[in-house]
């Protein structure tokens, strides 16, 4: 005959783990470590502790993107972080006496080693309006496209964009006269959506009649009025942004990474080899 239970003292009851002074009798599901309300984590079968849950997510892949990138919040972080660069900038030029002089894109200054202006040029805007159309274009298209291609490859697609915007206008625009604006990556975004539209099978009417009228803007609005527009610049982002997102999402499943690697690589160096043989020719005359 069994006697009456004797009730546990304090120093004899578990206590959790993490937080030695609570007593506490339920365990962790996975290590069976006495946890706190504090440390437990509802899990699928009981409740877990703070270390296993952190354990168990290194373990859960990371869904994707249709195309290869990783699937991120639903919040575009990167689109908006771009938009407020460039609004930083604006106000910088503000303030600072000729910051858009030094930062936009000028083939004699590349020509003699300014490399930098190739990408800073895409920062600078001439007036609020140019600003303002630029950023609200990127706030339109720039979600959908970093949601379809992930971070990476949609950063990726918008800087080669500038950057052919930058070289096309190092090539082909007059040597007296300085170019800026966010509008050939906002070009390039342009072509993207479109490719990517096209590969997804929506409906691409809407984008091609945005690209028209842009276009057709480009090279109207100069004729009819004193405004200053880089059709160069508009072009080159517009053709860079097509390709590179061709590569993007029609690379096959198998090759996907090496093709996408292979061609932003390959881009790159067209430019850097035209950029090379442009300088070389400023600097020979």
């Amino acid at each position: 005959m069994s006697g009456p239970s004797v009730p546990q003292s304090p120093a004899d009851a578990p206590t959790c783990y993490r937080h030695p002074d609570r007593v506490t009798y339920v365990r962790c599901t996975r290590c069976e470590r006495h946890i706190c309300s504090d440390c437990m984590r509802s899990a699928a079968v009981g409740h877990q502790c703070v270390e296993c849950v952190r354990a168990g997510a290194k373990t859960i892949r990371q869904p994707r993107t249709r195309f290869g990138g990783r699937e991120r919040s639903a919040t575009p972080i990167l689109t908006y972080a771009l938009i407020a660069i460039n609004v930083v900038v604006f106000i910088l030029q503000l303030s600072l006496h000729n910051l858009d002089t030094s930062l936009a894109m000028w083939p004699w200054g590349v020509a003699n080693g300014q490399l930098y202006r190739l990408a800073t040029s895409a920062f600078v805007h001439y007036g609020a309006a140019h600003l303002l159309f630029n950023m609200w274009a990127l706030y339109v298209v720039g979600p959908p496209l970093e949601m379809w291609l992930g971070r990476l490859r949609y950063g990726t697609l918008y800087a080669l964009s500038a950057l052919g915007g930058s070289v096309l206008v190092d090539l082909l625009s007059p040597l007296n006269s300085a170019t800026a604006g966010a509008s050939g990556a906002v070009f390039g975004l342009f072509g993207a959506i479109f490719v990517v539209a096209r590969r997804l099978e929506l409906d691409v009417r809407g984008v091609v009649a945005v690209i028209v009228v842009n276009l057709v803007f480009t090279f109207v609005a100069p004729a009819v009025s004193s405004q200053r527009i880089s059709w160069q610049g508009h072009i080159g982002g517009l053709v860079t942004g097509a390709v590179i997102a061709a590569a993007f999402v029609y690379a096959p499943k198998a090759l996907r990474n090496r093709i996408q690697a292979g061609v932003t690589i390959a881009v790159l160096a067209v430019f850097a080899g035209l950029i090379w043989w442009r300088s070389d020719v400023l600097l020979a005359h």
